[in-house]
């Protein structure tokens, strides 16, 4: 989501004691597994004081203590703004994941010799990714002018192994402007595939959908997706006074949440939202 950053000189604030010292990576206990997972805004790689500090966000992260986090907004050599870096890559380094990324823009470099300018968003893991894919919906581009509501990528999709079992996880940034077509449009789209994608392997949609949980285009992710978040007052934009709820985590019925929660940090403009959640190995 592009938004104009507070300007106060702001540090991320630990949230490692609001998730406690439980591992993310449990026992099973017969064909449960229990699975942390997250998602988060990172804002190209700038806090909520508009600071460019990765070091700042990779301890944000860290302290998520989550196996599987999904991330928006991500930078691989897109611009100056990231100093020209690999976010998605250089965060999955420094925190031991696993990562795809699934670029919505993909640019000619700016020069020969250069890497090609990339933005979209990553799934990280700490648990094996047996299968990736970067999946289309209607978006409506920044990159060009007059543009029109078409098919184009940057809808990640991992499946985990999660201790035997086998979870289809997708990210997802969905439009940010007022009108809500495009997101009506995108939500078909991503149901759509879920649908086609995930049989009867446990489901997780994690992501910026830049809409309230009531919106009208997002309703019909509630008849086939749980809101992990439901009837809870937490809100994740913006991080340093937060009046809404536009990040969230939804599981397909099979997966039982067992809790949720908002950790403070400004290491970036939104709040994280992490998920603890119980999925079935085997069938």
């Amino acid at each position: 989501m592009r938004r104009s950053s507070l300007t106060a000189a702001l540090v991320a604030v630990s949230v490692g004691a609001m998730l406690g010292t439980q591992p993310a990576l449990a026992e099973t206990n017969g064909r449960d597994v229990q699975l942390r997972v997250a998602t988060y805004n990172i804002h190209a790689g700038a806090g909520e004081d508009g600071r460019f500090d990765v070091a700042r966000q990779v301890e944000a992260i860290r302290s998520l203590n989550a196996d599987v986090i999904a991330l928006q907004e991500v930078d691989v050599h897109w611009d100056a703004r990231s100093e020209w870096r690999d976010l998605a890559s250089e965060l999955a380094t420094a925190l031991g994941m696993r990562v795809f990324f699934g670029p919505i823009y993909d640019s000619d470099p700016p020069a020969d010799g250069k890497p090609r300018k990339q933005y979209g968003n990553a799934i990280l893991s700490k648990y094996p990714i047996l299968y990736t894919q970067n999946h289309s919906i209607t978006r409506l581009s920044t990159q060009t002018p007059n543009p029109v509501p078409e098919p184009a990528p940057g809808f990640p999709e991992v499946v985990v192994n999660a201790k035997g079992a086998h979870v289809h996880v997708y990210g997802t940034h969905l439009d940010y402007r007022g009108d809500p077509t495009v997101r009506r449009l995108q939500v078909a789209d991503t149901l759509k595939i879920m649908a086609e994608r995930g049989g009867q392997d446990p489901q997780v949609l994690l992501g910026d959908f830049n809409a309230r949980p009531d919106a009208p285009e997002l309703a019909p992710l509630w008849t086939e997706l749980t809101d992990t978040m439901a009837g809870k007052p937490d809100m994740t934009y913006p991080a340093k006074t937060p009046d809404r709820r536009i990040d969230y985590v939804a599981v397909s019925r099979s997966v039982r949440v067992r809790a949720t929660q908002v950790p403070s940090t400004l290491a970036s403009d939104h709040l994280p939202v992490v998920a603890d959640l119980t999925v079935k190995r085997g069938r």
